[in-house]
Parts: C-alpha cells; structure tokens; sequence
C-alpha cells in the first residue's frame, strides 16, 4: 500500500484494499435535510465530507428518517415543545431500483433507499443511501420505521437498527457493492455483523457458525464507540431480542457473549465482530478500556470538517495567506504568522453577523464590544448548563469588572428527557433573574446546524462544562477553534488533548463537587480572561491566532480520515525488528 500523503488520493491509492462501507444512524448530510440530530451525526457528515475530499473508496448507509429529528420551540418559561420536520428525500435524492427485506418479529419489511452524492472538492463522489421502509406492502408500523431519527421506545430502535444494520448490508449486495471493510459508526449498526455472518454461512442456520467463519466476518468489520458510560450503550431486554430478532439469532448473540446483566448490548456486539475498534478521543478510549477490558480498544481523536466550519471571513483571511490549508488542513497551522489586526477583523465580521441573529430572534440587543461566551451542545444533566450560575453574585461580580459580559445558550433536550427540558427552564429562569445592565444571557430556540455555525464563529469563548468522564470527545469546541475562538472548558474528552493553559485557551480545574468546578470558572474568568479581554487586544488576537494555528491544524477530519485509513481500514503491517 501507499503511504497517506497531503495530496488528494484515490481508489488507485489502495489498489488491493477494495470498498469501505460506513453505517451510522444518523448523519448531518445538508443543512436543508434534517437527517441528524447533533455531534454524533454532524460528525458523521464532516467524516463523509473528508473521505470524499481525499479520494476515499466508501459508500454510506443511514436510515431516510422522513420526519426528522424535531423542531425545538421554547415558550417564555424556556419550556421545550417539540414538532415534526417533514421533508422529502425526492428534493435532494435519487430513488434506487433495488429492494431488500428484512425479518422483524416474524414479518417481512421491505427496504428501499436513496442516493444522495456528497462530492468531494476533487471531484471524487461518495454515494449516501438513505434506507426507507414507507412502501406499499409494509404494514402501517412498519412503513413509519424510518420515519423518527430516536423515536418511539426501544422497541422502535431495535427495529430501527435491524432495518439499518441487516438492511443495510443487503442493500450493498443489491446494489452491486464488493465491500472489503465494515465501518460501524456507533453501535446502532451493530446487527450488519449478524447479516454478515448468516451471508458466510449461505443461509445456514446460525448453530453451524464455526470460529472461522466468525472470523471471515471480523476480518472485515470496524468499530468506533462514542458512548464513555455504561447507560449510554443501547441494550435490549431477552425479551425484546428474542421477540424481535428471533430466537435462533438471540440464542447464537447470547453463546458469543453479546448479552450482558441478560441485556443484549449492542457495543458488546460490534466489539466482539469487529478486527479493529476504537473511542473517539485518548481519555475516550481508556474510559472505554476499563467498561470493556477484555478487548483492545485504539484511540483516534475526532475532527470537523474545516472548509465546513470556517466562516467566510476567514476562510478569505487564510486563502490570502496560505491558499493550501483546504488540500491539507495541516497547513492551518501557518495561521501563526497571521497579523493580529487581521485576525480581530476577521472575528469581528463575525461576531457581528451572530449578534444580529441573537437581536432577530430574541429582540435583544447585544454590544459587540463586550466579552460573550457560548455554550451550545445537547441539553442533558452531565453536561452541567446552569455550573456559570452556581454563584450569581459573583458571576454579576464578573460581569461589572469587565464592563458588560454576554452569554448565549442553545440546545435541544431530547423529547423523552424531563430533566433535560427542567434544565433548559432553569437556564432561561435564571437569565431572567441574572440579567441587568451589565450581564445578559440569551437561550436561542432550535440549535442546529447553520445556528452552531454562527455561534462557534462569533462568540469570544467557548465554554464546556461536563461532569467528568462523560464527555467522549466533543466537536462543537473544536469548530470554534476553526475561527480562532479559545474555549474555557473542563478537562474532558478533546479538551484534554487541546488545551495549553493561556496559549489556546484554558482549564476549569477538576473539583470535588460542581461548586469547586464553579469557582475554578470564575477564578479564569476574573484573572485571566476578562483582564485579556479588556486591556490586551494584540494578545487576545495572539491566542486567537495560536488557537487556530495549533488546534485547528490537528482537531479536524482531514487528519482523522487518513487514521481511520492507515489504522482501521487498511492497517499497514510493520515488520518488528529483529
């Protein structure tokens, strides 16, 4: 094989490695296709985007989801009501001819797809095929099954993910595809290892499955896990496997050691199929080691997409001083020698564009002058949204030293997640409550994509407060990080790898208790931050630029597809020395 250089590479690169096909439930393929739901599909997108730019042979399957994720409405109270975001995958897709089945509790579901061509700035296509249960002949249920990207209860998902795992692998076939590799984004895919396996034994009943024939199948599958604690991983009852699998299948899972506490696990699945696995950050994969001794787990850091989330104005900053930095996003890192002035403009351009977003949804007027923070991700529990509020008189403190502070929230909370829908109330509670002359806080409605795209680029922080270990990697730090925006977060997932104390931004400290992690909020914020801020603009920009340079040349999907390439799919094989 080749070695990975800079330059774009193709199917020519890798003339024995053969087809990659890559399965994830969801992934961000056009803002104008609400296919995802947040890091987890955007990440998948930003994959996609890489392997087409740099030549990758790959094919991709998800499910259609018809009605989307939702579309998130916040009363004046901050209380969430949710609606459906119908679209039509003939607007944006071209239907295929092929037609596969599948087998769930007995019935047989028939399984279309669509093709969506995500092409590469060299011109290279990755086709995405979009598999669709709405078809005359399919029971009413059954035709809804791709509808609800994390719909309904576990019932729905474990159909959910016989459609896109079995289906999936089928459709491949039917379609024409030699597939070499298996990749397994998340273990919602987890069940293509089973079709795998009843393909190698030509239809045979599952009891027959020797060893060998188990390793046909792990020969040619990958895992990434982006799950670092146990709930997070999707199980399912005995029951429900049995019921809706089969017990033929639930029987040979169980005999391979799929189930645990008699819970059929999905990462315990692909796990056990796959020939390479990995977390999706360093701290990631040791957390994900020590849920899972027993198998070997690698470590390779997620990315974005940097011609996706660098913003106009620097992108037209860059090409004027290093054209390149698209090709290789390693050549981001000549951002160092970028004047400062530049680097202010550029950031204000966008600061500017976010503050007018913020005053046409919210009729707040914000003051570009004054230090703004941002902090948009998923509303749930661990990811600790109300930790700046833990003492109010101090953070007004703050916000009177440093002559005005701004802070934007945005995110949804998951239909079925009551704590997370009270934590997005207590956030606009107490903005309400907080806010005077010298701090204002805003919560935008219905964060998505091309909201993500102004905040991360137009805020001056970025601030990330997880509870410890629970943040496998995290994207949207790094995607302000692309225009140059320092984050203030907790040493968790990427961060850990990120951050160099006052050079690309800073670390709230481990404590005991979210008091302790509080204070060590505001101690950045009172030393360090607010007096840059204030009285330093040429150093701010420094840290700006350092930001870019040294985070944005690594942190981004270019350099994660060739790791994916060299380490997962077409592992070079070293020669030890002697």
């Amino acid at each position: 094989m080749q070695p990975i250089l800079s330059e774009p590479f193709s199917y020519e690169t890798f003339p024995n490695s053969g087809l990659v096909a890559y399965f994830s439930m969801e992934i961000a393929i056009n803002p104008a296709m609400p296919t995802y739901s947040g890091g987890l599909g955007v990440l998948a997108g930003d994959t996609l985007r890489s392997m087409a730019d740099l030549g990758v042979p790959l094919v991709a399957f998800s499910l259609v989801h018809r009605k989307g994720y939702f579309k998130q409405f916040l009363d004046k109270n901050g209380k969430q009501s949710e609606d459906v975001q119908p679209w039509n995958p003939a607007d944006f897709c071209a239907e295929e001819k092929a037609r596969v089945t599948v087998s769930i509790e007995d019935r047989i579901v028939t399984v279309r797809c669509w093709r969506y061509d995500m092409t590469g700035r060299y011109g290279h296509v990755v086709p995405i095929y979009l598999l669709d249960t709405d078809l005359d002949g399919n029971t009413g249920w059954d035709r809804g099954l791709t509808d609800h990207l994390y719909g309904g209860d576990t019932n729905y998902r474990l159909q959910q993910e016989i459609v896109l795992g079995m289906g999936g692998v089928r459709m491949a076939h039917a379609l024409g595809y030699q597939v070499n590799v298996y990749h397994m984004n998340e273990g919602h895919a987890a069940l293509l290892t089973l079709a795998l396996l009843e393909r190698q034994l030509g239809g045979g009943p599952l009891g027959a499955a020797t060893e060998a024939d188990i390793e046909q199948v792990r020969k040619r599958c990958v895992f990434t896990t982006h799950t670092p604690v146990p709930a997070g991983h999707d199980r399912f009852s005995a029951e429900q496997s049995i019921r809706i699998l089969g017990g033929d299948r639930s029987a040979r899972l169980e005999m391979m050691g799929c189930f645990r506490d008699e819970m059929l696990n999905m990462t315990l699945l692909a796990l056990r199929f796959s020939r390479y696995a990995n977390g999706v950050a360093m701290q990631h994969a040791s957390v994900s080691r020590a849920m899972f001794p027993e198998f070997a787990l690698d470590s390779i850091t997620n990315g974005v997409h940097a011609p996706t989330w660098v913003s106009e104005s620097f992108q037209n900053l860059m090409d004027a001083h290093f054209s390149s930095w698209r090709r290789d996003n390693l050549y981001l890192r000549n951002a160092i020698d970028v004047p400062e002035q530049e680097i202010l403009s550029a950031h204000a351009s966008n600061k500017e564009a976010l503050l007018a977003e913020v005053a046409r949804r919210t009729t707040l007027v914000f003051n570009p002058k004054v230090l703004t923070l941002g902090f948009a991700r998923r509303a749930a529990t661990y990811k600790r949204a109300t930790l700046m509020f833990t003492d109010p008189g101090r953070l007004l403190e703050i916000a009177t030293r440093a002559g005005g502070l701004q802070i934007i929230f945005a995110g949804k909370a998951h239909p079925q997640d009551d704590p997370g829908k009270s934590l997005i109330q207590q956030v606009v509670a107490d903005a309400a409550r907080l806010s005077n002359d010298v701090l204002h806080v805003a919560y935008l409605e219905n964060y998505d994509w091309k909201l993500g795209e102004l905040l991360t680029a137009g805020v001056d922080v970025w601030v990330n407060t997880p509870r410890r270990p629970y943040e496998a990697s995290g994207t949207s730090g790094m995607k302000a990080a692309m225009n140059g925006v320092p984050s203030l977060s907790i040493l968790d997932g990427w961060w850990i790898e990120g951050c160099i104390e006052g050079f690309t931004g800073w670390a709230i400290e481990d404590g005991a208790d979210d008091a302790a992690e509080a204070d060590s909020l505001y101690h950045k914020l009172e030393t360090a931050i607010v007096p840059l801020f204030l009285e330093a603009p040429e150093k701010w920009a420094r840290l700006m630029r350092n930001t870019l340079a040294f985070n944005g040349s690594f942190f981004n999907t270019n350099r994660m597809v060739k790791q994916y390439v060299r380490n997962a799919y077409y592992p070079v094989k070293l020669i030890e020395p002697a």
